[in-house]
C-alpha cells in the first residue's frame, strides 16, 4: 500500500494550513501591511522553527533613517543581508539566517512591511532565544535619532493588534535590551516603551 505525505492532496483539507505559512497581513486585515509578495520577497533559504508568540519585542535597525528609499528596497536589502554570511561592525561573523529575522518592519514614514511569517521564530545577533517573541523593528538609529510620530503611531496600532490576537498583556512588551546585552532599540525608542505599554493596556 502506498502512503501519501502529510501535505498531499489526499490529506484532510483541515490540515492543509499546516503545510504553508500564513501571511502576517492576512492575520491583521485592519492594518495596512505591505505583504512579502508586494515588496518582492524571496523565499526562506533554511528551515525555520515554529512557535506561537507570547511576548512582543521592539528593535531598531541601528541605521540612519532614509526616506528616499522605498519600503521594498529596504526589505530586499535586509533580506539579502539576512541570508548571507557577513562580518558585523563588531567583527563578529554572522552566519546565514533563513530569512529576515523580524516579523514586521516599520519605516520612518510609518509604513508597515511583512517580514518573517509570525508562525516562525525570528533570529538575533545576540545571545537570547527569540522563540515566542513577536519581533518588530523600526527603521532608524535611536541612539541619535528621534522616533517620528507616524512611525510611533504604526508601532502602537501594530502592537495593539498583536496583543489582542495572541492575548499578550502590556507588561509582556519589551525592548531588545531587556533580553540581551545590547543598545537596541536605541535610547529614544526605549524611552517610549512605557507610553507604548500604557497605550496597549488602555486598548485591551
Amino acid at each position: 500500500m502506498r502512503f501519501l505525505s502529510f501535505c498531499s492532496i489526499a490529506a484532510v483539507l483541515l490540515v492543509q494550513s499546516a503545510c504553508s505559512p500564513v501571511s502576517n497581513r492576512a492575520l491583521f486585515k485592519d492594518l495596512n501591511i505591505v505583504s512579502r509578495e508586494e515588496w518582492g520577497s524571496g523565499d526562506a533559504v533554511l528551515p525555520m522553527k515554529k512557535h506561537v508568540p507570547n511576548v512582543i519585542t521592539v528593535h531598531h535597525t541601528a541605521t540612519k533613517q532614509n526616506r528616499d528609499k522605498t519600503l521594498s528596497e529596504k526589505l530586499k536589502g535586509l533580506q539579502k543581508f539576512s541570508i548571507e554570511r557577513s562580518t558585523l561592525g563588531s567583527g563578529k561573523i554572522k552566519e546565514p539566517w533563513a530569512d529576515i529575522p523580524y516579523h514586521f518592519y516599520i519605516t520612518a514614514n510609518g509604513e508597515i512591511g511583512e517580514g518573517r511569517e509570525l508562525q516562525y521564530a525570528g533570529d538575533s545577533n545576540t545571545p537570547y532565544d527569540p522563540t515566542g517573541h513577536a519581533l518588530i523593528v523600526l527603521e532608524g538609529n535611536f541612539q541619535n535619532e528621534a522616533v517620528p510620530a507616524a512611525q510611533y503611531e504604526s508601532l502602537k496600532k501594530l502592537t495593539i493588534a498583536l496583543a489582542k490576537r495572541y492575548k499578550i498583556s502590556a507588561d509582556q512588551i519589551s525592548g531588545h535590551k531587556d533580553n540581551a546585552d545590547t543598545l537596541c532599540p536605541g535610547e529614544a525608542l526605549y524611552q517610549m516603551l512605557p507610553q507604548l505599554k500604557t497605550d496597549v493596556g488602555s486598548a485591551l
